[in-house]
Formats: structure tokens, C-alpha cells, sequence
């Protein structure tokens, strides 16, 4: 059996506990291979090279776009680094030999940032790609860092582990990403090698430039496609669970167990880090079952994710969702009837790169829930005067920052469940602001006010999820 497995950078940080749970275990010597490993950067270490995820505070790629001083970035990232390998000398790190590789990788950086940063200069290329070929440079140093010292550690440990290093910082091959992947695997026995692969890869297309920070999924994936997997594994610090540990606490939550790959998008389209929705459809199309195992719990299945899986029970899998949405309401008297209203307001919204997580109509309203970013506001700010040019009424447009959360099973298509999780926001005096279900009955939205998100959450897995 070919596995290929993900380990997350929280997992990474943790390599100890990655070696003596998912790496070696209770393994015999022949029962260690035909594994690949794809790893991400350490916990931050890509918000240090870019910008931090949910802060949003500066990194070393910002430095760049403001014409900072990004080679003293680097110099203090390197220190950073380097202390990280410390941390993993007690397991078999090398120090000299990983903080000989990871300097030798920042200086190959500078110079790639130097040469672009000249060009930028000169005013005759695109900012916008100079800018994009800087981040994908600087995003690939925290895989390669997180990879090669994995790999130092197995040797070290009399392990056949095998660098497979994606980022292409030496060569200049024009590959795009399947190539890269494909060359890179020729001609491996895995029951030999241990691959340990950077979670960048280099590619003539970009793979941030469609991916951003969900890339090293992407690479996942593909690898999974390429290497013909039996199975593909996703190592993190939690199940796969009935709800946010973090939110509802893990003494409350139940690891999820099975469900489909209808389910997987449903996370996926509100953003939950299950798997990026692009990774996981080329999984799917190439029948490969997901499994989502807890790196600290070793002997625990897991979740595994199949394309045909039904609940013999009905019963309610997760409870997730976002408090970063904004709804949109559209409401014009003049809509009565009018065919093709909302393809005239969905034009506009393809137009500025917005997409709808939910959509409410009545007679003369269209209530829309969208990511609360740049592009919703941009919209926002020219959609009254974009609209009036297209429809024939005076459309009264309004938004709300607000929450929404989802409660979904691969089997809930019985009454009751509607009721009982209405009842549960009910109770906590939680108003239900709008609604959403297809008939696939799968997942049912509601959209709430922005502050009970949190309580909403806990309400309704205490309700639907735990045992009694």
C-alpha cells in the first residue's frame, strides 16, 4: 500500500512527537516506506516570510513590495531559523550541516529578490508578476527548510529518507507543476526511500498565483495523483471533528469518523482547513480516499473521506462556519417577475471576482453571503451605481457584517433536524438573520448576527452532536 501523507506546520514544530507517532511508531523496519511525506514550513514561518495569516502583520515580502531593507529581513529571519533547528538537535538535526543548507537557500534568495527588484526598477515588466515571482521565491524557503532537516533527522536516525525538493532554486527549467512532479518521481522505489517533499512547487503557472497559502495541499494532491496513491493521509493537531476544539473545547467534540467528499466542499467553501477545495477534487476525480488523522493520537483512524460514503444513521456530522462573511441584500420592487434579474447582479459580481457562499431570494429581495475581503468591498463601493445602469428599477442595497454557520451530515434529509437546530439558536436567544438548504439536504446555513457566532457553535453541536 503507497500512502502519501501531509504533515501541517503545527505538526511540524512538533517533530518529535511526528516521528514517534506517524513516522516510526510501532512500525518494523520494512513497514517504514512507501510512504511520501509533504511538509509544510514551521508553525510562522511563512508568516514571517510573507505576512501573518490572520494579522496580517508585515513579513519579509511586504519589506519587498515597500522597497524595505528585505536583506536584513532575511538576515533576522535566518536567525529565527536557525534557532528553530536547535530545538531538534536532542532528535538527530545536524546543526552545522541544516544551518550550512538553510543560510546557502536565504543567499540564493537575495540574489533572486536583488536581480527582480532591478528589473521591477527598469519600468519595463508587469509589477504586479515581479511581485508574485518574489512570493513564491521567499514562500518556498520555510518547505525546503522543514524538509531537508526532516530528511537530516531519519538519516541520522538509519532511515532512508529521501529530499525531494520541489522549490527549483537550482535550475531554471520552465516546467509548470505537474511536470516538476512528474520529473521528480521518475524512477523511485518507494519501498526503498522514505520521500520527505517540500510543499512548494515551482511552476511556469504559479502555484500561489492560484493557490496562495493553500499550496501546500495542492502539491499534496498532486503527488497523491501522480504516484497513483492508495491513500491519502492529512496529519493535524486535531480530528477532523463535530466542531472548532477551539471554540467549543476538545472535551466536547467528536472526531467526525467517515463521511464524503460532498461534505469535504461544503467545509471547503467556507473556508475550513480540512483540505483546500482545489486539492481535493483531483483526489476525487482519481478515486483516492482522504484520511484526516490526529498527529497526537497514532492509533486512532481517524476520518476517512470517500467519494460514495452515506451514514447508515441519520445523524448530524459537523457543525462549522465563518465569522468573516458580509450578506448583501438587493432589494428592488421592480424585481416582481423580471427574468434574468440576478444574472444581471451576478454579472456584476463576477466582475469583481466576488462569490457567493449562500444565496436567499423572496419576491423582490436577493440576499447574498460573501467572503468579508477586499474584492466584497470593492464591489460594495460601485454596485448601486453598476446596477441601476442594468435593471430597470431604483435597487436599495444594504450589507451586514454577520456569521454563518452550518450544520451538516452525509445523512439528514429526515424532519426534525431543521427544528431542533433552530430550537437550539432559539434558546440562546440567537435570531436567525437568513436561511439556506438545497435540496441535496446536506447542509443547512443559517446566517446570524456577527457576535453569537461563537455561542451559535457551541449551541448547536451541544445539540446535534453530543450523545445525551
Amino acid at each position: 500500500m503507497l500512502t502519501v501523507e501531509k504533515i501541517g506546520g503545527t505538526s511540524m514544530s512538533q517533530f518529535k512527537d511526528v516521528l514517534e507517532n506517524v513516522i516510526i511508531g510501532k512500525r518494523t523496519p520494512d513497514e517504514l516506506y512507501n510512504r511520501i511525506f509533504v511538509v509544510s514550513a514551521y508553525n510562522n514561518v511563512t508568516n514571517w516570510l510573507l505576512e501573518h495569516k490572520k494579522t496580517g502583520e508585515p513579513g519579509v515580502y511586504v519589506q519587498f513590495l515597500e522597497n524595505g531593507d528585505y536583506s536584513i529581513g532575511l538576515d533576522s529571519l535566518r536567525q529565527r531559523l536557525l534557532d528553530i533547528n536547535k530545538s531538534f538537535e536532542e532528535i538527530g538535526l545536524n546543526l552545522k550541516e541544516a544551518g550550512e543548507f538553510i543560510t546557502y537557500r536565504l543567499e540564493q534568495a537575495k540574489t533572486m529578490l536583488h536581480s527582480l527588484s532591478k528589473v521591477m526598477a527598469s519600468g519595463y515588466v508587469n509589477a504586479d508578476d515581479i511581485c508574485l515571482a518574489a512570493r513564491e521565491i521567499l514562500a518556498s524557503i520555510g518547505e525546503a527548510h522543514s524538509a531537508w532537516n526532516s530528511v537530516n533527522i531519519l538519516n541520522n536516525s538509519g532511515i532512508s529518507a529521501r529530499f525531494i525538493d520541489l522549490c527549483g532554486f537550482n535550475d531554471s527549467l520552465p516546467l509548470t507543476i505537474d511536470e516538476r512532479i512528474h520529473r521528480a518521481f521518475k524512477n523511485i522505489d518507494f519501498s526503498k526511500d522514505l520521500c520527505i517533499v517540500t510543499g512548494y512547487t515551482k511552476g511556469t503557472e504559479g502555484i500561489m498565483r492560484a493557490f496562495d497559502r493553500g499550496y501546500t495541499e495542492v502539491t499534496f494532491s498532486k503527488v497523491a495523483v501522480e504516484v497513483k496513491a492508495d491513500e491519502a493521509i492529512i496529519h493535524k493537531e486535531y480530528h477532523l471533528s463535530s466542531a472548532d476544539p477551539n471554540l467549543v473545547g476538545v472535551e466536547k467534540t467528536v472526531p467526525v469518523g467517515r463521511t464524503n467528499y460532498i461534505i469535504a466542499d461544503q467545509l471547503a467553501d467556507i473556508g475550513m482547513e480540512a483540505i483546500h477545495p482545489k486539492a481535493a477534487k483531483p483526489l476525487e476525480l482519481a478515486d483516492i480516499d482522504i484520511r484526516i488523522k490526529n498527529t497526537f493520537e497514532p492509533e486512532h483512524p481517524g476520518t476517512l473521506i470517500t467519494r460514495e460514503y452515506i451514514s447508515e444513521v441519520p445523524k448530524i456530522e459537523i457543525v462549522s462556519g465563518t465569522n468573516k462573511v458580509l450578506a448583501i441584500e438587493i432589494h428592488d420592487p421592480m424585481m416582481v417577475g423580471e427574468v434574468g434579474y440576478d444574472l444581471k447582479v451576478m454579472t456584476i459580481f463576477a466582475k469583481f471576482g466576488v462569490s457567493y457562499i449562500l444565496k436567499s431570494t423572496n419576491a423582490n429581495s436577493i440576499t447574498m453571503v460573501v467572503w468579508d475581503n477586499y474584492k466584497s468591498r470593492e464591489l460594495l463601493s460601485v454596485l448601486g451605481d453598476e446596477l441601476v445602469q442594468v435593471v430597470k428599477g431604483m435597487p436599495q442595497i444594504r450589507d451586514e457584517r454577520v456569521a454563518l454557520v452550518c450544520v451538516m451530515g452525509t445523512n439528514i434529509a429526515l424532519p426534525g433536524f431543521l427544528y431542533r437546530a433552530s430550537k437550539a439558536l432559539y434558546d440562546k436567544g440567537i435570531n436567525i438573520e437568513s436561511f439556506g438548504q438545497s435540496l441535496r439536504q446536506v447542509n443547512m446555513q443559517f446566517v446570524i448576527k456577527r457576535e453569537y457566532y461563537k455561542e451559535a457553535v457551541i449551541a448547536l453541536n451541544d445539540e446535534l452532536c453530543i450523545e445525551k
